[in-house]
C-alpha cells in the first residue's frame, strides 16, 4: 500500500457525457465517462511505499521465453536477446527491475538474488552481461513465469509493479487452470504487457493474461522489429506515475450496474471485476496511469419514474487506497437521470456513448468472424466481418479498417459488403485477432 507524495501529483479529471433524458418508463441511463491524468509528466512514479520517501518506486519484470522453439530460427532467441537489452536500457535510474527465463520452470537471470536490482549505468550492464548466457531449451508453462515475477515484485516495497512477457508458442507444459490460477494470483498485484514473436502462439492465450493483468497485447510477427517494441513498451511504463486506481461508483437505493467497461484505449469489459467497498458502493480496477487519458462506458438500472422526476443515477470516483484503510479521491463525475415527455429529447443518443456502443460491437464482430472463418462457417464469418468493415469505416477507425482488408476483400464498405480472401496469412489474421480491441476516441 502506498501514498502519495506531496510533489508533482498527477491531477485527474473526470468528464461525464450522456443524454440525461428518459421516457416514461425509461429505466437504463447510459454515460461516457472520461478520465484524465495530468500534470505528473512522464518521469516515473510519484508513489512513495510509506509516509518517507524512498529512492525506489517502481518495479518491472522482464520474464523472456527461452523454450525450446526459440531456436527455430536461431535469429529469434538473438532478438529477444538483443530486445530485452534495449528494454533495459530504457529502466530508468532508481528503478527495481529483474530479468526472468521462462520455459517448463522460471528462473531468475539477473540479479538471481531472490530479489530486484535497483537500475543504475553499472547494474544495466550487469543485466546486459547476464542475457548473453540465455539459450533456448525446454517447454512452456507461463504460470510459472507469472508466480516468479509476482515473487520478485512482491519482496519490493514498490508501488508501481509491472511485467513485461514475451513467448512464442502455446503454453503447452502447464493446465489451463494452472495457469487461470496464476493469473487470479497476480491480479491486482501487478500489470503486465504480453507479446506474441512468430505466429505459433495462441492469441487468445495472451489476450487472457494481458487482460487479467490489465496490459497490453500484440504480436511481433517479425522477431526483427521486437526491439521497437520492447523500447516503447518500457518507455510506456516508466511513464506510469499513479498505481492502484480504482473506479468507484455509488447508486442509490434501487438502481443498480448493469456494466462497465473500458472504451478506449481499448475495450475491456470491467463489469465482473467489482469489489465491494461499501453500501450501494462497488470499485472496479484501472491499474496505474500516467499522462493520458480514458474512456469508460457505464450503464446503471434505475426504477422507473414519473414524468418530471430526476434523481442521482451514478455517483463515480476515482479512488487511491491509503495504508491506513481510507482512501484519496482523485476525482469525482456525476450519472443524472431526467424523465421527459419530451420525445426528441428522450429518444436523443449521446454522440459519445453511440460512438463507443459501435466500437465495442466492432470487437465483438472481428472475434467472432474470425472464430466462424477458423471452424469452417464461410457465410457466418462473411456477415461478422463485413458488420466489422461497416462499423470500422462509419466510425474512421482506420487501422481497423486496414486489417480487416488484409483478411477481407471489400465491396462497399459503408453497406458492409466483403468477400472472403481466399488466402490470408497467419500473421495478418493474428495480427487483426490481437488488434480487435483497440478503439478510436470520438471525434470532437
Amino acid at each position: 500500500m502506498a501514498i502519495l507524495s506531496k510533489s508533482n501529483v498527477p491531477q485527474f479529471s473526470v468528464d461525464v457525457y450522456q443524454n440525461e433524458f428518459l421516457p416514461e418508463g425509461g429505466r437504463e441511463v447510459n454515460a461516457i465517462v472520461t478520465v484524465t491524468s495530468t500534470g505528473g509528466g512522464t518521469t516515473g512514479a510519484r508513489l512513495l511505499p510509506g509516509p518517507a520517501a524512498a529512492t525506489t518506486d517502481a518495479g518491472v519484470v522482464i520474464m523472456v521465453d527461452c523454450s525450446g522453439s526459440m531456436e527455430y530460427p536461431p535469429t529469434k532467441m538473438r532478438n529477444a536477446r538483443d530486445a530485452t537489452a534495449v528494454a533495459i536500457d530504457a529502466i530508468r535510474d532508481g528503478v527495481a527491475f529483474a530479468v526472468v527465463a521462462g520455459t517448463h520452470q522460471a528462473r531468475e537471470v539477473f540479479p538471481a538474488n531472490g530479489g530486484l536490482a535497483v537500475a543504475d549505468p553499472a547494474t544495466r550492464a550487469q543485466a546486459k552481461q547476464a542475457l548473453r548466457k540465455l539459450t533456448a531449451g525446454g517447454g512452456t508453462a507461463i504460470g510459472t513465469w507469472l508466480r516468479l515475477a509476482d515473487r520478485l515484485l512482491g519482496a519490493s516495497e514498490v508501488s508501481i509493479r509491472h511485467g513485461i512477457l514475451l513467448t512464442d508458442g502455446r503454453n503447452e507444459h502447464e493446465k489451463p487452470e494452472e495457469l487461470q490460477a496464476a493469473l487470479d494470483l497476480c491480479s491486482g498485484s501487478f500489470t503486465c504487457d504480453a507479446r506474441g514473436v512468430g505466429t505459433d502462439w495462441e492469441v487468445k492465450e495472451l489476450t487472457g493474461i494481458a487482460s487479467a493483468l490489465l496490459g497490453s497485447v500484440d504480436i511481433v510477427a517479425d522477431p526483427a522489429g521486437l526491439a521497437a517494441d520492447f523500447r516503447a513498451m518500457m518507455e510506456n511504463a516508466m511513464g506510469k506515475e499513479i498505481a492502484d486506481v480504482s473506479l468507484r461508483l455509488w447508486t442509490p437505493q434501487g438502481s443498480e450496474i448493469a456494466f462497465v467497461k473500458q472504451v478506449a484505449p481499448t475495450v475491456e469489459d470491467l463489469t465482473a471485476r467489482r469489489t465491494v467497498s461499501g453500501p450501494r458502493s462497488g470499485d472496479y480496477p484501472t491499474g496505474s496511469w500516467g499522462d493520458e487519458s480514458r474512456d469508460y462506458h457505464v450503464a446503471v438500472r434505475v426504477p422507473a419514474a414519473g414524468i418530471g422526476q430526476e434523481m442521482l443515477a451514478a455517483r463515480l470516483s476515482l479512488v487511491l487506497p491509503q495504508p491506513d484503510g481510507s482512501t484519496h479521491v482523485l476525482g469525482q463525475g456525476l450519472v443524472r437521470a431526467v424523465w421527459t415527455d419530451d420525445m426528441a429529447a428522450s429518444t436523443r443518443i449521446s454522440p459519445q456513448v453511440a460512438h463507443y456502443t459501435g466500437q465495442a460491437e466492432l470487437a465483438q464482430v472481428i472475434q467472432q468472424g474470425l472464430e466462424a472463418r477458423k471452424s469452417g462457417d464461410m457465410d457466418g464469418a462473411t456477415a461478422k466481418l463485413g458488420r466489422a468493415v461497416q462499423l470500422a469505416s462509419a466510425s474512421g477507425n482506420e487501422d481497423t479498417a486496414k486489417l480487416l482488408a488484409k483478411v477481407v476483400d471489400v465491396v462497399d464498405a459503408a453497406s458492409g459488403t466483403v468477400r472472403l480472401k481466399a488466402r490470408v496469412a497467419d500473421a495478418d489474421e493474428m495480427t487483426l485477432e490481437a488488434r480487435s480491441t483497440k478503439t478510436v476516441r470520438v471525434k470532437k
